[in-house]
């Protein structure tokens, strides 16, 4: 299985910007030119991106069509987006707009029926299921809904592997107590989703640092990683991350 890095962009009312554990309140605003910083991740030899509507994630009705043309036309990019998913009408509009593969985060929780049909309608090299967690006080990993407020009843192993089952291929699990955090991913967590899930390409998101965590994350047998603060806060360099 390749590992593919993915430098990624937040963008709310057209900004880049970061979350702290997924909160709006905790917004840091990191400029104004998404396309720029695009274009600098494939000069850089990225040869993915991943790109997410936060105001869709919110409200729904994804808003970066314009965005996400315009990055496909300037540059060889293949582009992983999402944020807003309702409906089946959603993914294949932001599959028209152009990207590679939607991602798919609080449906695939809430509706895991429809997801899975998704699956077979796209193809599973189309579609990214994103399954946000957080372990409990019993070491279980569970799925907040709703802002990441309550749980969905069903925990991280079960669902994934129903959707492995279904045929998913491009699994994005994100540590919610590591996001946004600088803190490093967590490894132990990969790991375990590696051998759970073989050949499904799991990304790591959450917390990488360094060169040494995006290697440590292709180490525990993940097919990818996610790379967001800390290349908006120049914490690596891109180029080097790539290498690895």
């Amino acid at each position: 299985m390749s590992f593919i890095v993915y430098p990624a962009l937040d963008i709310r009312d057209g900004r880049v910007v970061r979350l702290r554990q997924g909160d709006y309140a905790q917004e840091t605003h990191y400029g104004d030119d998404p396309l720029p910083r695009a274009q600098a991740f494939a000069t850089q030899g990225a040869q993915w991106m991943h790109l997410v509507d936060l105001d869709a994630a919110r409200a729904g009705g994804y808003t970066l069509a314009p965005l996400l043309a315009a990055i496909r036309a300037q540059t060889p990019l293949q582009v992983q987006t999402g944020g807003g998913v309702r409906g089946r009408d959603d993914v294949a509009r932001i599959l028209d707009a152009g990207a590679s593969r939607v991602v798919i985060g609080s449906l695939a929780v809430r509706e895991p029926a429809q997801v899975i049909g998704w699956l077979g309608e796209f193809g599973p090299e189309r579609l990214t299921i994103a399954l946000d967690a957080r372990q409990d006080a019993q070491g279980q990993w569970q799925l907040p809904v709703h802002g990441w407020t309550e749980n969905a009843g069903v925990t991280l192993d079960a669902l994934a592997e129903r959707y492995a089952q279904a045929g998913m291929r491009h699994l994005l699990c994100t540590d919610i107590a590591r996001d946004g955090m600088l803190a490093g991913p967590n490894i132990s967590l990969y790991r375990h989703l590696a051998a759970l899930l073989p050949g499904v390409a799991v990304q790591a998101s959450g917390g990488i640092r360094d060169v040494a965590d995006v290697a440590a994350a292709q180490a525990a047998g993940c097919g990818g990683a996610i790379l967001g603060k800390a290349l908006l806060e120049q914490r690596m360099d891109l180029a080097e991350a790539l290498a690895c």
